[in-house]
C-alpha cells in the first residue's frame, strides 16, 4: 500500500449555529456547533469527531497489538475524553486521555503488567496519536476487569 485516499462530504444550513451533515462510506451524521461552545448541540460537533477518530485509532491499534501477542481476552472498552480551552479569542485543544477497559479471565499479576504496557504501547502506534502528538497530548489510563 503506498497511498490511500479517504473522502468525507459535508453540507451546511444556516450562520454558525446552523446545522450540517457529514457522511462517508462507513457513515452518515448530523453535526453542529456543540452546546458547550454556545451552539445549538443539534449532532455531532468537530471535538467529538476528532475524540471519535482518536478512540476509533486506539482501539483498533490496541485489538491488534493484544492479538499479535496472544492474549486472550474477551473484549475490550474505551472512554475517551478531549480537554478543549480558550486562548485569547482561540480554542486549543489540548489533550485527549484514553481510558480503556480489557476484560481478561486470569488474574496473573505478569499477564496484567503485560496488558498495561500494551495499552501505553498502542498509544504510540495510532497514527491518529502520532499525527495530533505535535499539538494535542494523549494519555492512557488503562484499567484490567477480570471475569
Amino acid at each position: 500500500m503506498s497511498e490511500v485516499t479517504f473522502e468525507v462530504k459535508g453540507s451546511w444550513i444556516g450562520d454558525r449555529n446552523g446545522k450540517g451533515e457529514i457522511t462517508s462510506n462507513g457513515f452518515k451524521t448530523t453535526v453542529s456547533a456543540p452546546k458547550e461552545l454556545d451552539g445549538p448541540g443539534i449532532g455531532a460537533n468537530p471535538e467529538e469527531l476528532l475524540i471519535s477518530a482518536a478512540t476509533n485509532c486506539y482501539m483498533i491499534t490496541l485489538a491488534a497489538i493484544l492479538s499479535s501477542r496472544s492474549i486472550e481476552y474477551s473484549h475490550l472498552e474505551v472512554v475517551s475524553e478531549g480537554k478543549v480551552s480558550k486562548e485569547g479569542k482561540q480554542l486549543v485543544f489540548q489533550k485527549i486521555t484514553h481510558r480503556p477497559t480489557i476484560y481478561i479471565s486470569t488474574s496473573d499479576k505478569e499477564m496484567i503488567e503485560k496488558i498495561e504496557q500494551l495499552t501505553h504501547r498502542a498509544k504510540k502506534a495510532c497514527f491518529i496519536s502520532q499525527t495530533l502528538s505535535d499539538s494535542v497530548e494523549v494519555t492512557v489510563e488503562p484499567m484490567i476487569e477480570i471475569k
